[in-house]
């Protein structure tokens, strides 16, 4: 009888190896063949689930979104102050064992600016990003929602600089996250 495959086990197995393999090689160096064998299954068992490298990309920037999406969602269980913090770090990706999906986001972000389909995927999450720390600014400093809003959008601003920066080696993670509290502090939500 012939064995039952879990799809959506197969495509989070592909999706995983695509994100292991852009961290180490960028975007560029993923090939089909590599994320087969990194996954684990026939070169036939990704051409499956993904018809394209790009279809492929597209499933994994998906997932790298969700993910964050996920973990910043679960801010708002703490004081607004707090949340806003945690949220901040969540965004620039600089705390401990963020570095494989900072490296992930940055290499998407490159291929983005010259392939619109992926482009459209990003743009989709900044303004949720966004919206959700204006309403953290807003619980955490009582601004109004129009200085809560250019608020919210330095704060991206400034967390996508300290990715960049921190994955270049020219801050450490400490002083990122020190530059990055410094901000926040700043707003008035402590």
């Amino acid at each position: 009888m012939p064995r039952q495959v879990d799809y959506d086990e197969r495509r989070r197995q592909v999706v995983e190896a695509v994100c292991r393999l852009a961290d180490e090689r960028g975007l560029e160096g993923v090939t089909l063949r590599d994320v087969a064998e990194r996954a684990g299954v026939s070169m036939g068992a990704v051409q499956r689930c993904f018809r394209t490298k790009d279809e492929m990309l597209v499933v994994a920037l998906t997932h790298v979104s969700e993910e964050f999406a996920a973990r910043v969602r679960t801010a708002d269980e703490d004081s607004p102050a707090a949340a806003l913090s945690r949220a901040a770090h969540d965004v620039a990706l600089i705390d401990t064992g963020r570095r494989p999906e900072a490296q992930v986001w940055l290499a998407f972000v490159a291929r983005a600016a010259v392939t619109p389909h992926l482009a459209t995927i990003l743009k989709g999450a900044y303004p949720q990003a966004h919206a959700l720390l204006t309403r953290l600014i807003r619980a955490a400093t009582g601004a109004p929602a129009a200085r809560a809003g250019r608020e919210a959008r330095t704060l991206l601003a400034l967390a996508d600089g300290l990715t960049v920066q921190t994955l270049l080696g020219q801050l450490d993670r400490a002083e990122a996250g020190r530059v990055l509290d410094a901000y926040v502090k700043g707003l008035g939500a402590e």
